[in-house]
């Protein structure tokens, strides 16, 4: 047998048991995504710590599996799709070693991680034809960035530059965005497009969005692919802005400029973006999910102060319109999987002391209440949890003016020294505009616990619950 040949038969047994698994419903597609710095990248390593040495340690009391003694082992396998980068889990583990302990360098674009997972069945039909199962488990991790984008593709560019130009001249954006905005007002939209003037004016929006992301702590950040650009970066793809005062131009005029005028340049580039970065990202990942969790700091935006805040609410509102949801039958599975479990993670949750969770969720339920009865009105299987996907802290009492209240003990990441605190009340709704004048928050960035051993669990609280909602069904 020909080398080509032997390769396209191992392609065909690798596609024929991906699709036994499927039709025995034994894979799971999981997209894990987030806002930037809600701890992607952690959770995903933590999970994986956690399946790949139960056993080891008991620490997921609530997944099922476990808890009923059926879990049997799980371990890394050779992922499917060969032209995504491997989420690398030794290199984010190693962080933990490190002295002192460090948390994981996000990642910056798409990776993939597959797990093999036995264990023994119990309520399914697969007990009836084998005493020993495997769930496939494919992880794929991708910026929350990058999902913000899907709104693009309902829109054209005059309401996408109406959209961004009228947050541009909301506070606190404006402060930071006047001078732009002064600039691109005072160009002719029909002049000759200048390249150099465009890149220029690009790259200065794209300033824009990193001060906002990182200074300002806002979440809605739009495209996304300008501050993740990945192997886009430096493309003319990235080159484009919205244009100020858009409906102030002739209808005529701007539907026969060419491409060769400043505003037909814009547009040009924009239609680009969104069919050939934004549609190629929905057709060739965002579809194949089955299930999803999305992770929220809430935290950071209280700290932050009120605008923060709504803005992480219309983050959340702009992502969960692009989802494409739906009961999965057997047939759907096999050939066009839709997302039936969502699960809602609000992070840091040991970073606020352990009787304020119940607030932390109730507050997270409050900024998805929209979306939350609409996908429970269709039937979709909807969870919210508060997580830490490596506990940092301890919580303990202290005694202030002759009463107990309770704080957390952990290791400040500013300037790695153990502080003891009560980080403030985590308020159970939506807070009104007087709530921001009366309440001062001090939740802080804890370092991580070191990690001694190569096979050590890492503590976290509640991924047992995670993993139960994700996939108990499935290793029933």
């Amino acid at each position: 047998m020909s080398l080509i040949n032997r390769e396209k038969l191992n392609q065909f047994k690798h596609k024929a048991s991906d699709m036994l698994n499927k039709s025995l419903d034994q894979h799971v597609n999981l997209a894990v995504t987030g806002l930037s710095r809600s701890g992607k990248t952690a959770f995903i390593t933590s999970i994986v710590n956690q399946l790949l040495n139960e056993g080891s340690e008991t620490h997921l009391t609530f997944f099922n599996p476990v808890h009923q003694g059926r879990y049997i082992a799980a371990k890394r396998v050779t992922q499917k799709n060969m032209h995504v980068a491997r989420f690398d889990y030794e290199q984010s583990l190693s962080a933990f070693e490190q002295n002192p302990p460090m948390w994981p360098e996000p990642t910056t674009g798409i990776s993939e991680i597959r797990l093999a997972i036995k264990y023994q069945p119990k309520d399914s039909l697969l007990k009836y034809a084998t005493d020993m199962a495997t769930l496939t488990l494919d992880i794929t991790d991708y910026p929350g960035e990058w999902l913000l984008d899907l709104p693009m593709l309902t829109l054209t560019f005059e309401e996408w530059s109406e959209k961004m130009v009228a947050l541009l001249q909301e506070s606190p954006r404006k402060e930071f965005a006047a001078n732009w905005l002064e600039k691109v007002n005072g160009i002719d939209p029909f002049q000759i497009a200048n390249e150099d003037e465009i890149a220029t004016l690009a790259k200065e929006y794209t300033g824009l969005l990193q001060i906002f992301r990182r200074k300002l702590g806002l979440s809605v950040i739009q495209p996304g692919r300008f501050i993740l650009p990945g192997e886009l970066a430096g493309a003319p793809i990235l080159e484009f802005f919205p244009f100020v005062g858009i409906d102030d131009i002739d209808g005529n005029a701007y539907q026969n400029a060419d491409d060769t005028s400043f505003i037909g340049t814009l547009r040009a580039r924009f239609l680009e973006y969104r069919e050939r970065v934004v549609k190629k990202f929905y057709k060739t990942y965002f579809l194949k999910y089955d299930r999803q969790i999305v992770l929220a700091d809430c935290l950071t935006p209280l700290n932050n102060g009120e605008a923060s805040f709504q803005d992480l609410q219309q983050a959340i509102n702009m992502i969960m319109e692009s989802y494409h949801y739906g009961q999965s039958s057997i047939l759907s599975r096999l050939f066009s999987p839709k997302i039936d479990r969502l699960l809602f993670a609000a992070t840091k949750a040991d970073h606020i002391t352990s009787e304020q969770h119940p607030n932390l969720v109730a507050l997270l339920n409050q900024l998805i209440h929209g979306t939350k009865q609409k996908l429970n009105f269709d039937g979709i299987e909807m969870k919210t949890l508060a997580i830490a996907s490596v506990k940092a802290t301890e919580n303990g009492t202290t005694e202030h003016q002759g009463r107990k209240m309770p704080v957390i003990r952990g290791l400040s990441l500013d300037n790695n020294q153990m502080v003891t605190l009560f980080p403030g009340t985590v308020p159970d709704k939506l807070p009104e505009s007087s709530f921001w004048q009366q309440h001062q928050f001090n939740f802080l960035n804890f370092a991580p616990n070191k990690v001694v051993a190569k096979h050590q669990v890492l503590p976290h609280l509640r991924l047992d619950q995670v993993l139960q909602f994700l996939l108990g069904d499935k290793m029933s």
